[in-house]
This record gives C-alpha cells, sequence and structure tokens, in this order.
C-alpha cells in the first residue's frame, strides 16, 4: 500500500520504519533537523532489546503537496497540530483512501457515526475543544476515518533515531463499529510490520480507557513535576486523580461507554509503570505546547453536554491552561530577548 505518515515523529517514525521494511512505499512528513537526516541517512529504529532496524532510502518530505495520491494517511500529530495541515489532506485522497487517527485524547470525529443508543441524542455533534472552527470536520471525510488507540512509548533520540521505550499495540476501529476489507488490511499491514492490531468493535471505550488516565495523571504531573509512581503513592495527587476520574467515568457511561476495568486498578496500572514522565511533563521540559485540549478540554466539554459536573477537572483544567499560557509568555520573551 502507499501510506503517507504525517508526523513522523516517535509514533510514526516507528511505523514508518516497520512499514517500510515489509515492502510498503511510505512517506513520511517531518521537518527541521529530523527531516535533513532522515533525507541523508534513512530512519533508524532501535528496539526495546537493542537491536536496530534502518529503513533506507526512504522517502521524507515537509511539503504535503509533493507526496502525490495514498492508500492510507496515518495522522500522528498531536491533536492541536491537525487543523494546521487539514486542507491539505484531501489532495492525498483517491475514493477509498482511509485516514487512521493517532492522536491522545477525545477525537475531533467522536459524535459522528456514533453507535447506542444512549448516544443518539448526542449524533453528529462536533468537538469545539479539539476542532473549534470546524477546520478539520471539514476537510477530512468522516466516512474515511479510522479510530486508534496507541498504546507504545518511544522517543526521537537524535535526529533520524527513533528509540523505543515499550509496548508495541495500536488498537484500530471503524467508528460505527463495523467491520471492513479496509480496516482488516490496515491491521494486517501492520500485524506483518510485527505490531499488535487488534479491530474493535467499539473504539471509543478503548479511547476512553486511555484518556480516563490523561486527563488526570498528565496535567497533575505537569504541575508537580511529578511522574507517575509519585502522583500514585502521594495520597492526596491520588485521590485528586481518582476524584477527576469518577467524572469522566459518569460522563463517558451517559454516552454508553464501558469501563472494561475498575477505577482503583486504572490506578494501580498507572502506578506500576513507575519513574515515568507523562508526555504532558516532558512538554513542560521541553517548552512544547500542552495537549491541554484533546486531554482534558474535551472532556470539560463532554460532561457539559450530557450536564454532568466536573469540579476536579475544570480546577486542575484552570491551573494547568495558566502554566500553559505562562510557559508561552516565557518562550516569547525569550525570542524578544
Amino acid at each position: 500500500m502507499k501510506i503517507c505518515i504525517v508526523g513522523a515523529g516517535a509514533i510514526g517514525g516507528m511505523l514508518g520504519v516497520r512499514l517500510a521494511l515489509t515492502g510498503h512505499d511510505i512517506t513520511l512528513i517531518l521537518r527541521g533537523a529530523n527531516l535533513a537526516a532522515v533525507q541523508q541517512n534513512g530512519l533508524r529504529l532501535i528496539e526495546e532489546d537493542g537491536s536496530e532496524k534502518l529503513a533506507q532510502p526512504i522517502r521524507a518530505t515537509a511539503n504535503l503537496a509533493e507526496v502525490g495520491v495514498q492508500d492510507v494517511i496515518i495522522l500522528a500529530l498531536k491533536a492541536h497540530q491537525v487543523a494546521a495541515v487539514a486542507h491539505d489532506l484531501p489532495a492525498l485522497m483517491h475514493a477509498d483512501t482511509r485516514v487512521v487517527t493517532m492522536q491522545n485524547g477525545i477525537p475531533w470525529w467522536y459524535f459522528h457515526k456514533l453507535p447506542g443508543v444512549l448516544a443518539q441524542p448526542y449524533l453528529g455533534r462536533p468537538v469545539h475543544a479539539v476542532d473549534p472552527d470546524d477546520t478539520i470536520a471539514k476537510h477530512i471525510d468522516v466516512n474515511r476515518v479510522i479510530g486508534s488507540v496507541v498504546y507504545p512509548a518511544s522517543e526521537v533520540i537524535r535526529p533520524g533515531v527513533i528509540q523505543v521505550i515499550e509496548g508495541n499495540r495500536f488498537t484500530l476501529g471503524e467508528i460505527d463499529g463495523s467491520d471492513t476489507p479496509s480496516i482488516r488490511a490496515i491491521a494486517d499491514a501492520f500485524k506483518a510490520a510485527g505490531f499488535k492490531a487488534p479491530i474493535s468493535s467499539d473504539i471509543r471505550s478503548e479511547i476512553w480507557l486511555k484518556v480516563w488516565g490523561n486527563m488526570s495523571f498528565n496535567p497533575i504531573s505537569a504541575l508537580t513535576h511529578a511522574t507517575l509512581e509519585d502522583i500514585c503513592v502521594n495520597p492526596g495527587t491520588r485521590e485528586l486523580a481518582a476524584n477527576m476520574m469518577r467524572e469522566a467515568q459518569t460522563i463517558g457511561e451517559k454516552l454508553g461507554v464501558q469501563f472494561k476495568v475498575s477505577l482503583e486498578k486504572r490506578i494501580a496500572g498507572a502506578q506500576a509503570v513507575g519513574q515515568h514522565k507523562t508526555s504532558m511533563l516532558q512538554d513542560v521540559e521541553a517548552g512544547r505546547p500542552l495537549e491541554l485540549q484533546a486531554l482534558v478540554g474535551a472532556v470539560i466539554e463532554m460532561g457539559q453536554i450530557t450536564d454532568t459536573p466536573t469540579p476536579n477537572i475544570n480546577a486542575v483544567y484552570a491551573l494547568a491552561s495558566l502554566l500553559a499560557k505562562t510557559l508561552e509568555q516565557h518562550k516569547a520573551s525569550l525570542r524578544i530577548a
């Protein structure tokens, strides 16, 4: 298949190397030093066991206009980056092109093609927190979308080199819960590349299971500079995370979501990860924008839609929003200086 990976960073690059080495025609969209390194030396992947894979040559560009028509577009950008590329994506699509969304948090398409009786009053609503002016929805036909949940952790350790930290699973799902030849083809391609790629008939419940932890542990860690284990061991922050999660669970259940593990088991799972910095804390330390809207703002929006009070989530969101604003102002002052 012809596959374009938009945002070939830690996760997108990991996919790109493995898919390229199993014979697919891969195009990577990336920029800066990473782009220069890949164009010159290929893209190198260091696996968990220390073994290395090198995709060279591999097509890499910063310009979507150069890419041409693709069979699959994998959006491996962060949620707040998708709108900036959305208007360029239709030129990459033929009649059957599928778009796999790999953003953390609540996706822009959440209320589209929503199955289940409980969810019907909300069918077709936008999620303004992640797509405030419908830019994404206008340029990506929801009928093309395949949802996913990303479980691996990896990082770009230097330009053109990605190291896998842990994990190997990408859950995929048609957003109406159906089973289609195209999703099976994509899952088979992932499996042939060495990934676990189960197909879920309820991708939203899978998304909520990850959001459940991300929308609590991520902003708490950003505010406290604490690891997952530290947050879970400290009684006050553990209880705060649990209260946020209870509010989110009430919202999800009103929308027909099934939480397949208990709240305590979900917290215990986070604690078991150990001294791990969440992605939002890593963004704070690196001076990158925070994924607040998709991870937290969208949950608050869903609380408003379902008439569910979210006082704990609101309070943490207010603090994290001010942190994000302060960091951006500091960054801007450094640029001026």
